[in-house]
């Protein structure tokens, strides 16, 4: 895992983003914030397990769906569930210790 920052890779109105092995920050002081690069990591676990680019395909389709229930783009992207396990879990930096494999499809 590597963290670099760049706002000039992070959509507007986002703060971090993750692409295997990578993570992305948009300001230097949010590479010490411990509960967003836990919040990453566990993006990144879960690219692992759908071996990356199925991962993104997922991704892209939930919210596709998402927000054509939804209408919205807000409410569609965090209730992705990739977005809800780590929302949900990103406080407890134990969590990728004692997470079980697939565990988005709880969510």
């Amino acid at each position: 895992m590597f963290v670099i920052v760049s706002r000039y890779l992070i959509p507007k109105g986002f703060r971090g983003l993750t692409l295997f092995p990578f993570i992305i920050v948009s300001e230097s002081d949010l590479k010490q914030n411990a509960v967003m690069i836990n919040h990453e990591k566990i993006h990144i676990r879960q690219q692992l397990e759908l071996l990356v680019l199925p991962f993104f395909i997922w991704y892209g389709l939930e919210f596709l769906v998402r927000w054509i229930i939804c209408k919205d783009k807000n409410v569609a992207y965090r209730n992705i569930s990739f977005e809800r396990e780590a929302y949900a879990n990103e406080k407890d930096l134990d969590y990728l210790k004692q997470r079980s494999f697939w565990r988005f499809l709880k969510y």
